[in-house]
């Protein structure tokens, strides 16, 4: 049997699993927005696990937040213009890199969640 909830409830069932603190409220809502948008998509219905969400996501707040746990092919060398870096060069060719290679959901205000890989 399932049962289809709102974004309220899927906020109560990561603190019924004391996981509230496993996303940023911004992130916990790009998160619904794309599980249900995959729904839609897909026409499969998805179960809620919220342990298995928090196994297979991650939010990152920045860049570097990301890449202290991931590694790039993006080399700084090639995003350099007058002997500076065009960071938000490298940052758009960081994250394309992402979406080639996994899932990547922005989240509102800044920050990103991926579908770890």
């Amino acid at each position: 049997m399932k049962q289809t909830i709102n974004f309220y409830g899927f906020c109560d069932a990561f603190r019924a699993c004391d996981r509230n603190d496993s996303f940023t409220y911004a992130g916990k809502k790009a998160l619904y927005n794309y599980l249900t948008n995959y729904e839609e998509e897909t026409g499969e219905e998805l179960d809620l696990d919220i342990i298995a969400l928090c196994c297979e996501y991650t939010e990152y707040n920045a860049l570097a937040d990301y890449l202290r746990d991931y590694d790039t092919d993006i080399k700084n060398k090639d995003y350099f213009t007058n002997g500076k870096l065009d960071q938000e060069a490298a940052g758009a060719a960081i994250l394309k890199e992402i979406e080639d290679k996994s899932v990547l959901i922005p989240v509102a205000g800044g920050g990103f969640i991926i579908l770890q890989y």
